[in-house]
């Protein structure tokens, strides 16, 4: 799980963060694009955004097991991020989706998945084109408004934990 609150204080999302971060088989959590808040709470890692330091620089300061993921918008910025040390990126958007700009498309997703870390589809990912961004070489699907419009929400994150495929 990606906690992103962009418009909360740093305060409020560490609140938010050590809350979700003390639950019971909550899975793994990574805070968006706040090092500092991650490492305070003790979530599982980070998610850093397209325009960033590298993961180079956000390793040094973190503990050993630390999970780094960046956001990445082309098959040569998963390669750059595996350079760096990401364990996993999150590459979009693969189908279109308002206000994203132009596809990628599956052939960008499949060359992506190459790059030798983990890599998560997201993008216009609904569950009919799920099942192509896994044929495409993708460990996992990202999404925002597959969650959100979800009528039964537990169904949906049980058919994505039977998945072959999965990230660190």
């Amino acid at each position: 799980m990606q906690i992103r609150a962009k418009e909360l204080s740093g305060l409020e999302l560490f609140r938010m963060a050590l809350e979700v971060s003390r639950t019971k088989d909550r899975g793994k959590v990574l805070i968006n694009d706040r090092l500092d808040v991650a490492l305070a709470c003790g979530a599982d890692g980070v998610h850093l955004p397209a325009n960033r330091l590298p993961a180079s620089a956000n390793r040094v300061l973190a503990p050993p097991g630390f999970m780094i993921s960046v956001a990445c918008h082309s098959p040569e910025d998963v390669q750059r991020a595996a350079g760096e040390g990401a364990d996993l990126a999150l590459l979009a958007p693969i189908f279109s989706t308002p206000g994203k700009g132009p596809p990628l498309g599956l052939d960008a997703l499949s060359l992506a998945a190459r790059a030798g870390i983990p890599v998560l589809a997201l993008g216009g990912v609904t569950l009919e084109n799920a099942e192509s961004c896994y044929a495409a070489g993708a460990a996992g699907i990202a999404a925002i408004r597959l969650f959100e419009d979800a009528d039964d929400l537990a169904t949906l994150i049980a058919r994505g934990k039977s998945r072959r495929a999965h990230y660190p």
